[in-house]
Order: structure tokens, then sequence, then C-alpha cells
């Protein structure tokens, strides 16, 4: 399922770059010719995001030499229980961010864009959802987050085309979740995330702005797995889990 979604993200870009190139044949005068050598330039970005999960289980949930049966447990989960989760579809979030670029070479432009994002991951089980502040067992956990984000990128970009340019970008990111979290959450965070992150886009030059879509992916580089949850909240949803890395794919249309 979230194969066909990022098949349908690249679909979705590759008909956006392919509508721009279709109007840039048609220009005749170009735009913005000295855009590119200033030294210092600002804009802000719109776009989408969407949170995924790379999740390693223990298999069984006896490997983790934390876990300890619980005495009034419904499901029964013991030491040889095989308890698994994984993110099986993916929910459209939104990114907001104010872009700052710096010119290093003619090719080359370092980016800093703070901004903030905003979306949702449902976990899934191979058992029942059990939480104690819904009235009837679920089919999945939600895990909202907001994110203060803070990536710094490296753009490389290709010669340009009348008034079209291509271009990669890779570099990292530090994203703070700010999203409030309860003692008894089945699944808590860590707040702090680090991230390598590489993407592509298409610049477009316009009479008075300079219009980008790009695409960019976001690897989590440490385990946010946070604290097991304390109080009556069944633990094992939170102890079957090993290693828990966020992803990210975010579609951003940036103004310049």
């Amino acid at each position: 399922m979230k194969s066909e979604k990022v098949k349908q993200f690249f679909v979705s870009i590759l008909f956006l770059l392919v509508l721009i190139n279709g109007f840039a044949q048609k220009q005749k005068v170009n735009y913005l010719t000295t855009f590119d050598e200033k030294r210092i330039h600002f804009g802000f970005t719109l776009g989408m995001n969407y949170l995924d999960f790379d999740v390693t289980n223990y298999n069984p949930i006896g490997e983790n030499d934390e876990f300890v049966p619980m005495d009034q447990d419904k499901l029964s989960i013991n030491e040889g229980s095989i308890v698994r989760s994984d993110v099986q579809t993916l929910i459209p979030g939104f990114t907001v961010a104010i872009v700052s670029s710096l010119r290093l070479t003619e090719d080359l432009d370092l980016r800093f864009l703070p901004g903030m994002s905003f979306g949702e991951r449902k976990l899934t089980y191979n058992i029942p959802v059990i939480d104690i502040n819904s009235y009837q067992p679920l089919t999945y956990y939600s895990i909202k987050s907001t994110f203060l984000d803070f990536p710094l990128l490296i753009k490389y970009k290709a010669r340009r085309i009348n008034n079209d340019r291509p271009y990669i970008i890779f570099g990292g990111a530090y994203r703070q979740d700010i999203s409030r979290t309860a003692k008894e959450d089945l699944v808590k965070l860590t707040s702090p995330g680090f991230y390598a992150e590489a993407g592509g886009g298409w610049d477009h030059y316009f009479p008075f702005f300079r219009f980008s879509v790009e695409g960019k992916f976001s690897f989590g580089l440490n385990n946010q797995l946070g604290p097991t949850p304390t109080g009556s909240q069944a633990r094992y949803y939170s102890q079957s889990i090993k290693n828990l890395r966020s992803t990210i794919f975010t579609l951003s249309f940036h103004f310049e």
C-alpha cells in the first residue's frame, strides 16, 4: 500500500514537471536573468508531508529483556507471543517554512528552511489495540506529531534552460516534536530527531518570482521509541518494538 502511495507521489511530480517544461517551450522571454547571481535571497514554502515509521519488532516479544507479562492481560501476551506493528497507510499532512538561500558557487546553494510540519501516523498491530482511553478495541493506534523543522541542505543546480532549471538537494535536518504526550499513551516518542535528506526539484522563473516544485525524502537516523507507558495502560504495544525510525516524504512548493 505504501509503495503505491510513493509511486503516486512520483507520478504527480513528473506530471507537474512535464507541465512546467511544456510551458517553458512556449516561453520566448527569459525572466529574472540575474536572480541566481544574488548572494542571499529569501522566500516561503507550502507543502504536503507523509509521515511513516520504519519499524523493527522483537520476534517474539520475550527477546525484549524488559518485557514482563501483565497480571490483568485480556490478550494473554507472554514471552513467546508475536506482537507486530507497522504503518499500513500514509496520511497527508501540512508543512510551512521560510526559505533562506546562500549562493556558494554558480551551481551550489546552501539552504536553511526552518518551519513547522503537522502529521499523523497510524500504527497497526496484528492483535486488537486495547487503549484505556477508548470504549472499544481499535484497529490501529494513532500518533500525531507537530514538528519544528530545521533542515540544512545543499542545492546543486543544472544549467538553466530558458526559464527552467532542474536541481537536486541533499543534507540533514533536526526536528523537535512539540506534541503533548501523556503518561497513558500506548506508544511514546522521543522529542528530538535527526535525519538525512535527499531529493530533487524543478525551478521555474516567472516575471516577478521563482516557483519551485520539490520532492524530498527524510530518513530518521536515531531510534525515536520513547519510554514504556506507566500506569494501567498495556505495555506490550511499546515493548514489542525494538527500533522505531521516522521517515518522511515532503512535496514542497517554494516561492522565492
